[in-house]
């Protein structure tokens, strides 16, 4: 604290304890009564600004000068690499690409070292360089003599930042380091006169130019010089070459992995992953070996830009490819186990794994471009509450598809009904769930209606009813019906997929043209089709068993029969029951019903699910045409009764 901000605070402090004893004083009016008199505050002296803070490095021309070469020299000589940061704080980069910070910090040194020995008296300290901003430090007449004859355009100036966390510093200035790599090229031939790291490169860029011909660094073709453009089409070449051997290599291993994990992916889905992959390594090669080019600031942006946006493109892609592959392989896995609730989550995680995949994208897209996306995301923020309300109903089916999952309502590939919608479920995705019709329609359905509406899940029955009469005719004898409804109980007994502990086969009803037999039984079938196929054999049975035993099933037809009372048919009434008349009937309805089935082959092989074969159905015996009903081919006789 200076001695005037000293005095400053004493006085203002003298004030404060002076000034309310003064502030009011009694005085006497000339009619002799006592008044009170305010006396005005003078006005607080506001305290002097804080000094700054500025290091003494960093204070002065002079300062910043010498701090520069003292770093840079630690660097290069005593390979102190976190000198670096100090070499950084004497530059001001804020037009410099951060890729060539320190191939312009080594153009800096290589010019000065060139210029000669810098004495103290040649930069102004801090207590001489008084109101200035800026020092220019070359061109100066001390250097006439030196680079006479040749055309240089540039210079080093020292400036002084007046803005922002360093104010106060000395440094190289903007327009200095814009344009130190085209002064270094102009004064690259003058001989070095002073630098403890002459010989020495401090990047592997200037290495490489070191190691060059002279011809290949002299000329230029649009600012670049000719062995910079042999470089970059020698690593665009490697960078092809990297991409070919990496797709061989992941294609090579990606298939190994995948038949270990004992699981399946399609070739098609290999070929799409490994593509991004090859583009995403040779991208990588290409950042990774870009800065050793020493390329100016323009070509440097343009380039480094360019192979920023290929790499997280195909980084992007190959992210994207690889959800896809890993999804596949895991629905291959799901697709082995008995429960289906996987197979409706794994669908919905790799969507959910895409999004993801497209933000960081976009995010890194912007960052690769110097593009802010702090205004875009505190835009978001503000309109947070628009955006809320214009995606309600976005966000309802979000929320819908979670409690389908979470309710597990239903599986992929079962059959339900949710109001006026009846089909197979498809899929299910963030916003709605996809069910195919029994017209091969798609119906979509937003999930946020799932939650209010009714589900009528047929695919997570276990049984499958089948209710149905068999009319037969009225003259049809009580021991034959005996005999007919226990037979078909035999058969239903019999069945592989019928279910045992609960059918029912009675004499049901009177009809108009028939006595109907109720037939009441469950199927315990995978699916419609083996259900109906199994209806099918069971009916078949049914009719041979009719036939065996003598029973007839009515046409729905009238008889009118024309009665005279005085010729009228005399009745004869039938036998009447003995005790063990029902049973003989059930005893030869049994019979006949296991000599129907005994020689099924279903009754040594257990059919299994409905398999649909393409046609047309090859009907010949060895080669040659079947003659013969009796020759048909094993396989369609096996495909009708076992289902295989």
């Amino acid at each position: 604290m200076s001695r005037l901000q000293k005095l400053n605070i004493l006085c203002l402090s003298v004030l404060l304890f002076v000034a309310p004893p003064l502030a009011a004083q009694d005085t006497k009016s000339p009619n002799g009564k006592t008044t009170n008199v305010e006396t005005p505050t003078p006005p607080a002296v506001p305290p002097a600004p804080p000094a700054l803070k500025v290091p003494k490095g960093f204070n002065s021309p002079r300062s910043t000068m010498f701090t520069f070469l003292e770093a840079i020299n630690a660097v290069a000589v005593a390979k102190d690499s976190k000198q670096w940061k100090t070499v950084n704080q004497c530059l001001d980069l804020s037009k410099v690409s951060r890729d060539l910070v320190e191939e312009r910090a080594e153009d800096l040194l290589g010019i000065l070292n060139r210029l000669g020995y810098i004495e103290s008296w040649h930069l102004p300290g801090a207590d001489e360089i008084g109101d200035e901003t800026s020092f220019t430090y070359f061109p100066d007449t001390q250097f006439h003599d030196l680079v006479s004859g040749i055309e240089v355009e540039g210079k080093i100036e020292l400036a002084l930042i007046t803005e922002g966390d360093e104010k106060g510093y000395w440094k190289f200035s903007a327009e200095t380091m814009a344009g130190i790599h085209d002064l270094f090229l102009a004064l690259e031939d003058l001989p070095i006169i002073a630098g403890e790291a002459e010989a020495e490169s401090l990047t592997t860029s200037g290495w490489l130019r070191s190691k060059m011909p002279a011809s290949l660094r002299g000329g230029n073709v649009l600012t670049l010089e000719y062995w910079q453009w042999v470089a970059i089409f020698l690593l665009i070449g490697l960078g092809v070459v990297v991409d070919h051997l990496v797709r061989l290599i992941l294609r090579l291993i990606t298939g190994r992995i995948i038949t270990r994990k004992e699981a399946s992916a399609s070739k098609e889905a290999i070929s799409a992953v490994v593509r991004p992959l090859g583009l995403l390594s040779a991208g990588l090669l290409w950042m990774g070996l870009m800065h050793v080019l020493g390329l100016p600031n323009e070509a440097t942006t343009i380039l480094f830009a360019a192979v920023r946006v290929f790499t997280i493109l195909a980084g992007t892609w190959a992210a994207w490819r690889l959800a896809d592959l890993i999804g596949e392989v895991l629905a291959s896995k799901a697709a082995k186990t008995e429960t289906k609730f996987d197979d409706v989550l794994i669908p919905l995680v790799r969507k959910a794994i895409k999004l993801f995949i497209i933000a960081f994208g976009l995010i890194y897209m912007a960052v690769s471009l110097n593009i802010n996306i702090l205004p875009m995301l505190t835009g978001l923020g503000i309109g947070g509450l628009a955006f809320a309300f214009a995606a309600k109903d976005t966000i309802e089916n979000f929320f819908g598809s979670i409690a389908v999952i979470a309710d597990r309502a239903f599986e992929v590939g079962d059959w339900v009904v949710i109001d006026d919608v009846e089909g197979t479920v498809e899929s299910v995705g963030f916003r709605s769930t996809r069910i195919r019709t029994f017209y091969n329609s798609l119906m979509v359905v937003p999930n946020a209606t799932l939650v209010r509406a009714t589900v009528d899940n047929y695919g997570q029955r276990k049984y499958r009813r089948w209710k149905t009469y068999l009319g037969v005719q009225y003259d049809t004898p009580p021991d034959k019906i005996i005999a007919f409804t226990e037979g078909v109980r035999e058969i239903v007994r019999s069945h592989p997929y019928t279910r045992k502990d609960y059918f029912q086969v009675y004499l049901n009803q009177f009809s108009g043209s028939s006595l109907d037999i109720l037939l009441y039984v469950f199927w315990e079938t995978p699916d419609w089709s083996t259900e109906l196929r199994e209806r099918e054999r069971m009916a078949l049975d049914i009719i041979r068993l009719a036939d065996q035993l003598g029973v007839e099933f009515a046409f729905p037809t009238q008889t009118i029969h024309m009665y005279k009372e005085e010729h009228a048919a005399q009745h004869n009434p039938g036998d009447v029951p003995e005790s063990l008349t029902d049973r003989r009937s059930a005893v030869s309805g049994i019979r006949a019903a296991q000599q129907i089935m005994g020689n099924q082959s279903w009754q040594k092989i257990a059919p299994g699910a409905v398999k649909f074969r393409k046609g047309p159905t090859d009907l010949s015996v060895d080669g040659e045409p079947a003659g013969d009903a009796d020759d048909e081919d094993e396989t369609f006789i096996e495909d009708r009764t076992a289902g295989s």
